[in-house]
């Protein structure tokens, strides 16, 4: 069993006409991964969702399972050239997969996945769609956690102005990538979608204490604001802080 973190987007429920329908659940972010028959991590399949209420209006976040593990596995195997791929991913499981997935987007076309899965850790570059004002403390259904919540046209303001300052400072390309491939995906839905950051499991990992103290998204805006003034030796000090914090649980990523 492992533990993850979450990026969700979930829908205003009074837009989703037409949408594919799914059963409105009461998950709460616990971040357990089972195995299956593509000997990766899985969630549990459920075709069901996440729900929030967030201001007298209610959201729905389609979990999708097994849309997000097809892709999730493809995309794995195509991340690496060569014959490397097919040792990680045998071509027999791969062409399995891409079939269900071709079947799969047949059959409920207007699906996509709407939650991003990170297994042990959150990745730095989720933080830069909040405001550190978005962060929550919560007692989640494995003790205390942290969230973030903000909508779909605040998150992509805040990470387009981190591209800019990312590619204004010349960050190689493949840095400014991992940012802009996660805005694209916020792009693909609407404005007034609500956006989340879960810690999930990942917060097992840290004590009360660390979690009470952790505010990792201001530092990562606050090294992007000592970027965008020139001011590298600030910038440095303040990612290492956000860094150090996940390095040890995001190390487990390799030892698995």
């Amino acid at each position: 069993m492992a533990s993850a973190a979450y990026l969700r987007v979930y829908l205003p429920e009074d837009d989703l006409a037409g949408y594919p329908e799914h059963t409105a659940g009461s998950r709460h972010g616990d971040g357990v991964m089972i195995g299956d028959d593509f000997a990766v991590w899985q969630e549990p399949d459920d075709d069901d969702a996440f729900v929030a209420e967030v201001d007298g209006r209610r959201y729905i976040c389609p979990r999708t399972p097994k849309l997000r593990m097809l892709e999730g596995l493809i995309a794995f195997r195509r991340a690496y050239p060569g014959s490397t791929a097919s040792l990680l991913v045998p071509d027999l499981v791969a062409d399995r997969a891409a079939e269900e997935l071709e079947n799969l987007q047949s059959t409920r076309p207007g699906e996509r996945s709407h939650i991003l899965t990170s297994p042990f850790y959150a990745p730095l570059r989720w933080f830069v769609a909040f405001d550190p004002a978005d962060r929550e403390l919560i007692e989640s259904a494995n003790g205390l956690s942290i969230r973030y919540r903000t909508t779909q046209h605040l998150a992509r303001l805040r990470m387009e102005r981190a591209i800019t300052v990312l590619e204004g400072v010349g960050f190689d390309d493949s840095m400014v990538d991992e940012v802009s491939d996660v805005e694209g995906w916020l792009e693909t839905f609407q404005s007034d979608s609500l956006v989340e950051l879960d810690y999930g499991g990942a917060a097992r990992y840290f004590s009360d204490g660390d979690l009470v103290i952790d505010e990792t998204a201001a530092e990562v805006h606050a090294s992007l604001s000592a970027l965008e003034k020139g001011d590298l030796e600030e910038a440095g000090d303040r990612y290492a802080a956000a860094a150090s914090r996940w390095a040890p649980i995001q190390a487990l990523t390799y030892a698995n």
